[in-house]
């Protein structure tokens, strides 16, 4: 018969997988349900369960994705009233400040567009940047602290910017 090792090895292993699943659920019911899925699975294997290397292992694996399926299935779910005011927070000051940084980026010089732009908003390593501009990595630390300094007091001059003591903004007033 062609079921027998599908049923041998089931005789082998029923009694642990059974009590694998109870521990799992606490429902004598619903472990007894999802043990007869498991074996349901077996039976529909066939002659396959039987070229299985590990058919242990691969009943607890179907046991374990029984219990998974079921607790998906029926997941405990609020259902929240149709009246909950939106409740959008603020964005933080220096979110709100991207506005105004691209248009100070226009009023900026060339190079120091250019190096704040590849280094710092398009994440260009610094090193990159020297090698593609001809420059010792020393002369780009250089120009990009100098350009970040001449951003921010733009920035501060156009845009109202106030900075905190850590240096991050705290406001600004945005410009037309």
């Amino acid at each position: 018969m062609q079921f027998s090792c599908v049923i041998d090895s089931w005789r082998a292993h029923e009694n642990e997988l059974r009590h694998y699943l109870l521990h799992r659920v606490s429902d004598p019911h619903l472990a007894e349900d999802l043990l007869q899925e498991v074996f349901v699975k077996a039976m529909r294997q066939g002659s396959g369960f039987c070229d299985l290397e590990n058919p242990r292992a691969w009943l607890y694996q179907v046991a374990r994705n029984a219990l998974v399926d079921y607790r998906r299935l029926h997941r405990e779910t609020v259902e929240l009233p149709d009246d909950i005011p939106d409740s959008a927070e603020p964005a933080e000051p220096v979110a709100a400040l991207s506005a105004c940084v691209g248009r100070v980026l226009t009023e900026l010089s060339p190079e120091d567009r250019d190096i704040i732009e590849q280094c710092d908003l398009n994440g260009m390593k610094q090193r990159d940047y020297a090698k593609t501009h001809g420059l010792t990595l020393a002369a780009v630390k250089s120009r990009l602290l100098r350009a970040r300094q001449r951003m921010r007091d733009t920035l501060s001059a156009n845009c109202k910017v106030e900075f905190d003591e850590q240096g991050k903004v705290a406001s600004h007033v945005p410009r037309k």
